[in-house]
């Protein structure tokens, strides 16, 4: 077991823990917002740009805690799985008349990250996930190419919510077997008129995977780079007062 220890900085930059990690694209917008980030993803993820741990998340999570390793960060970001409240999922599960296998892990990495005492973000889509929405941000406020609504529950900390911009249109695609064309690109699945994975990559603003299945989990790096660059102004606006 490694030895503990109460550094939280990798040189200049905090560390930051990365949980249900995919292939980084929440990690490349911490890491530009001056972050050393390490992630934990259950799957192999090669294309993961930073040092990362394989395995389940949450016994990571609680071996840190136990361990007392958690204290070498300053900050924690948590993308569970959403399939099981994720609006296109429910959607589609009623639709076929499909049960609903999927785990809902957002409130046992909850009780985890209060365990840490640390400030964290835990990210979800629109649905029925139980998060609160402390923050709602929509591609369309980053200039992106792709909608993608994403809320994040802010623990130990606090935001502004930027305005809501008004979208310029479609989603590219067919809906009920009518092509709609539009300036934003539909970031899931892979029939009906879905975007290239260059098309995707573009839209996201993601280019170290070519990883379909990863760029259509992803979030866009500019959320988490908004994130992480105010909650390094708060903390150090914390330390000035």
């Amino acid at each position: 077991m490694t030895q503990a220890t109460d550094i939280r900085r990798d040189g200049e930059r905090p560390l930051l823990l990365d949980l249900f990690s995919c292939a980084g694209g929440a990690a490349v917008g911490y890491a530009r917002a001056r972050f050393t980030v390490h992630g934990c993803d259950i799957a192999h993820r090669p294309n993961y740009p930073f040092p990362y741990h394989q395995g389940d998340a949450l016994e990571y999570l609680a071996h840190l805690i136990a361990s007392g390793e958690i204290r070498r960060y300053a900050f924690v970001h948590a993308s569970p799985p959403c399939q099981h409240g994720c609006a296109l999922t429910v959607g589609t599960n009623a639709s076929q008349g499909w049960g609903r296998a999927h785990v809902d892990l957002v409130a046992p990495i909850r009780e985890l990250l209060e365990a840490t005492g640390l400030p964290y973000v835990i990210e979800q889509p629109n649905g029925r996930a139980k998060i609160r929405k402390d923050l709602t941000l929509c591609g369309e406020m980053f200039g992106l190419g792709v909608i993608r609504h994403r809320n994040f529950e802010l623990g130990g900390w606090s935001i502004e919510q930027p305005a809501h911009v008004p979208h310029r249109g479609r989603v590219r695609g067919y809906r009920h077997g009518r092509f709609y064309d539009g300036p934003y690109v539909a970031a899931y699945g892979n029939g009906g008129g879905k975007p290239s994975v260059p098309e995707l990559q573009a839209a996201l603003g993601i280019d170290w995977t070519d990883v379909r299945e990863e760029l259509t989990e992803a979030i866009p790096p500019t959320y988490s780079e908004h994130i992480g660059t105010a909650f390094l102004a708060t903390a150090l606006l914390a330390v000035a007062v």
